[in-house]
């Protein structure tokens, strides 16, 4: 099956791409900064399941690379040794945080799972996010990274992969030049009835992660 290019606003059913998917993987990369001693660029990946008031149900539907773990940590099985947030339905397991966006070529720099078949009930949506991390959070305590926007990043995008077959099912690739924004909610997977969709949303936001907590707990 080949995989199919999303713009931003199209809308796309992974269940009929791929009967009987049960963990997808959302990738996401992105090229790191070129500038001679730049500062690195460092994305993050997050993910926030909601319930119908468009607010997650508890602290553990927000996932992210600093997230207190809840339940028991899953090992990751690709790098021995590092763990991942995981959600206490073990449903969606957060990223390895990437610092700098310098991965091997035909890799993800940060990469989730979601196991469809265990998302709370409850939950009717998953919005995947990606946002700069900035000083003083970022890992060389560069204050240069204070001015960092969107767009100033090349070929940000995120990916879905079908994880039982290997197989890459759509793909969107962030395309605005966001010149002030450095939070972006680059999609989300809804439920319609027993099926899942996903949407290419491309929203930005100024205000980097504390922003989009602010506007979902």
């Amino acid at each position: 099956m080949a995989s199919f290019n999303l713009n931003k606003g199209d809308r796309f059913s992974l269940s009929k791409a791929a009967p009987g998917l049960k963990i997808v993987k959302i990738g996401m990369g992105w090229d790191p900064n070129e500038v001679p001693n730049g500062p690195d660029f460092d994305l993050d990946v997050s993910a926030f399941a909601l319930n119908s008031t468009f607010k997650i149900p508890s602290d553990t539907y927000f996932v992210f690379y600093g997230q207190v773990r809840m339940g028991n940590n899953i090992e990751d099985q690709h790098e021995k040794g590092l763990y991942r947030p995981i959600t206490e339905d073990q449903s969606i397991m957060g990223a390895i945080d990437d610092p700098d966006g310098s991965r091997s070529d035909g890799d993800d720099d940060e990469d989730m799972f979601i196991d469809l078949t265990k998302v709370n009930d409850n939950v009717e949506q998953l919005i995947i996010c990606a946002t700069i991390c900035k000083y003083p959070h970022d890992i060389k305590q560069d204050r240069r990274t204070l001015t960092q926007n969107f767009g100033q990043v090349n070929n940000c995008y995120i990916r879905i992969v079908n994880e039982a077959t290997g197989v890459e099912i759509l793909r969107y690739d962030l395309k605005d030049q966001f010149m002030q924004e450095d939070a972006v909610e680059f999609g989300r997977l809804f439920r319609v009835g027993d099926t899942w969709e996903f949407e290419a949303m491309g929203r930005a936001h100024n205000g980097s992660l504390q922003t989009l907590v602010d506007m979902y707990t």
